[in-house]
């Protein structure tokens, strides 16, 4: 992770300093005075030698080190498809998202708070949709076949008070052993989805009591919370982006605040604002994870079964179980393993 942030951050710095994305751009202009064509064309020319720079990187944490402990066994080819349809779908959210930028940049100086109001009604559609067309593009969805869990599951969810259209199950065994449930989507497109290693290798019980956890998230509105979050996060991004970029734009020789050479300043600042707010961001999911770990052991039907779930989970997955508090503090997103089953036993023993 260090390393990936050297290397963005180092890649950025560069273009800025040697002036390559002002002279690009110039180029970009003077070929084309359509800047709605020039962007997508600025972004893949500088962004496909950072992919290139980053795809090692990108081979170690995501394929060869889960290979040589045993967490993937997915052939490289598979693998590699998997990369490029996830990095497909990332441009194009990326395009998506700069041209709302800069076509706010060119159009209003309150540009920052329309953008993080877009974004906000994209987070809403990604949300959405989900479900329905990108799982599917990852994982082979079928429904549940086991008729006594389906319906135990769905007992569960209806008591919980969260109306789904049913249970499927990806099939994440052909790709690794990792374990998991979610419930995915908003409205009339939310389902359970059920990865077969969790269905294979955990009892009905501990199955109930990990799905009791994400019914939660149902429960409590952390969909809503989460994109209202990621909303005000998004804002002060953009209010910071801003200043930077006005404040920038003279001093490294752009036309203003909209000069399309300022896209490598663009990517430091939100990358840098990014690291600063990560620890914010992740202590309140780690609160939100609490708090459904607690609905869970409350309301699962065996809650001793949430202990050895969370034990079962923390194996497959080769988890840390006690890192280091500042290593928590600063990157994690869920409370450890340890915290969690302490936190689980404390709460059984609790009168009520």
């Amino acid at each position: 992770m260090l390393v990936s942030c050297l290397v963005v951050a180092g890649y950025l710095t560069a273009l800025l300093a040697t002036g390559v994305s002002v002279a690009l751009c110039d180029w970009l202009l003077a070929t084309t005075a359509r800047w709605w064509i020039a962007l997508p064309l600025a972004l893949g020319i500088l962004g496909l030698p950072y992919r290139l720079l980053s795809l090692p990187l990108a081979w170690v944490s995501g394929f060869w080190l889960p290979r040589r402990y045993g967490l993937l066994h997915q052939p490289f080819r598979r693998w590699l498809l998997d990369v490029a349809k996830a990095s497909a779908i990332g441009a194009v959210l990326a395009l998506a998202a700069s041209l709302t930028v800069y076509g706010l940049l060119r159009s209003t100086p309150w540009w920052w708070l329309y953008a993080a109001l877009a974004f906000l009604a994209g987070y809403a559609l990604l949300a959405w949709i989900t479900p329905v067309w990108l799982v599917p593009l990852f994982y082979r969805l079928v429904p549940l076949a086991d008729v006594d869990l389906r319906d135990r599951l769905l007992r569960v969810a209806a008591r919980a008070g969260v109306p789904v259209l049913g249970v499927w199950v990806a099939d994440q065994s052909r790709k690794g052993r990792a374990a998991n449930a979610a419930v995915v989507g908003l409205g009339r497109t939310r389902r359970i989805v059920l990865f077969d290693t969790l269905i294979r290798d955990f009892s009905p019980a501990e199955v109930e009591a990990v799905l009791a956890h994400e019914l939660a998230h149902q429960v409590h509105g952390d969909i809503g919370r989460g994109l209202l979050v990621q909303g005000a996060f998004t804002l002060f991004t953009l209010w910071v982006a801003d200043w930077c970029l006005r404040a920038g734009a003279a001093w490294l020789g752009f036309s203003g605040p909209a000069d399309l050479a300022g896209l490598p300043l663009l990517g430091l600042v939100l990358f840098a604002v990014g690291l600063v707010i990560l620890p914010f961001g992740n202590a309140w999911s780690r609160r939100v994870e609490r708090q459904a770990d607690d609905f869970a052991v409350r309301t699962a039907g065996d809650p001793a079964a949430f202990i050895t779930a969370m034990d079962r989970l923390a194996n497959l997955n080769l988890a840390d179980r006690d890192p280091p508090f500042v290593e928590e503090l600063l990157f994690y997103s869920h409370p450890s393993v340890a915290r969690r089953v302490a936190r689980a036993q404390a709460l059984l023993r609790s009168p009520g």
